[in-house]
């Protein structure tokens, strides 16, 4: 099997000249929850070189429904090894590596490492104040990062370049419930955010786009325009 029979569809959308940059860019996932693994499904078979997942918490039972790279066999495993496990199996191209451990020391890790920089990092935590350490490490190191969160049938995504996080109350949120395809949904926007930067195409950066059902279940898409930090 070679890279073109395997990349055969995208290939066909941007050529081979696109596919093969791919291949040289790495991106970092940081949290292997809902968003982390449908980030790595849409991403980690799409031909993109080198791909971190970074999450030190472990698969529960009310994980799975939402949560689509894990099986029951999963329950008690690194969330972030699990998803690395699946991806391996499904692209030979691809080198993803687990990290076990907290954004803040996964930042350690790489200041001592020094040129392991990524290109884009992507936010699929749970909570506000590790985006705002997110926030904070991409402004430093100029690198852009993509927000998104989900709560019950809504959610968010952001590609911040130049924009303020800050605009936020960092505080922690326990979400009241959350639906499996929203998750899903959000995250497919997300990657596609992704995708298309890092193939060079065109991608609106500093909006926040908020997904929601109305009561007449509708679904409707607002956008914001987001202050510069």
């Amino acid at each position: 099997m070679t890279q073109s029979e395997y990349f055969n569809r995208q290939i066909q959308l941007w050529g081979q000249e696109v596919q093969e940059s791919l291949q040289t860019k790495k991106i970092a996932i940081i949290g292997s929850g809902g968003l982390g693994c449908t980030l790595a499904m849409a991403l980690g078979t799409s031909g993109i070189g080198e791909i971190a997942m970074v999450d030190f918490d472990t698969v529960s039972t009310h994980n799975i429904h939402r949560q689509i790279a894990f099986t029951l066999e999963d329950e008690g495993q690194n969330k972030a090894k699990a998803v690395c496990k699946l991806i391996e199996s499904k692209n030979p191209f691809v080198k993803v590596t687990a990290f076990d451990m907290t954004f803040e020391h996964f930042v350690d890790r790489l200041k001592k490492e020094e040129g392991h920089g990524y290109d884009l990092i992507l936010d699929a935590t749970d909570n506000l104040p590790v985006r705002a350490e997110i926030d904070a490490y991409a402004k430093a190191s100029h690198t852009p990062w993509i927000y998104a969160s989900v709560e019950e049938f809504n959610g968010q995504v952001c590609f911040f370049d130049k924009s303020n996080f800050e605009i936020f109350n960092i505080s922690n949120h326990t979400p009241g419930g959350i639906t499996a395809p929203i998750v899903m949904h959000i995250g497919s926007l997300q990657a596609n955010l992704a995708l298309r930067y890092l193939a060079g195409l065109s991608v609106k950066k500093d909006t926040l786009y908020y997904l929601y059902f109305n009561d007449e279940g509708e679904l409707l898409t607002q956008k914001f325009g987001m202050p510069k930090a």
